[in-house]
């Protein structure tokens, strides 16, 4: 019963980092740097907790970032390799969802992403059952 109650404290302060984030990243996105946005909301990514209330407001945060991009050609250019295989895992949450323009969005991103960063970054995504997002 501690431990629970010491996730559910653990928990609160995420969600508050997330709530943080998630104000920096609309500042970005009006000051249209979308690819700021993406880098900032994919920083501490995944949360390190099992709470699915900090995975899923992480994801918000996410994908609201992921749905900005515009120019999926020069993403590459501007976001560095330490953040593909969390976008990897990113991409996969968002294409689990069923929305049409999530899903649509997330498989323009992935095709330019498996071109950068190879079919390695899918396995490294796919196989880390650890930082689950």
């Amino acid at each position: 019963m501690a431990s629970e109650h010491v996730e559910a404290d653990n928990a609160e302060a995420i969600i508050a980092r997330i709530e943080h984030k998630s104000r920096k990243i609309e500042s970005l996105l009006k000051q249209n740097k979308p690819v700021e946005a993406l880098k900032t909301a994919l920083e501490g990514s995944p949360p390190k907790t099992k709470d699915e209330r900090c995975k899923s407001a992480n994801w918000i945060v996410v994908h609201r970032a992921i749905m900005a991009i515009k120019d999926v050609e020069s993403l590459f250019f501007a976001l560095d390799p330490e953040y593909y295989d969390i976008l990897m895992k990113y991409l996969y949450r968002g294409l689990s969802t069923g929305d049409r323009p999530t899903c649509d969005q997330c498989l323009r991103i992935h095709e330019k992403l498996t071109e950068k960063a190879g079919l390695g970054c899918i396995l490294r995504s796919l196989a880390d059952t650890v930082n689950t997002v």
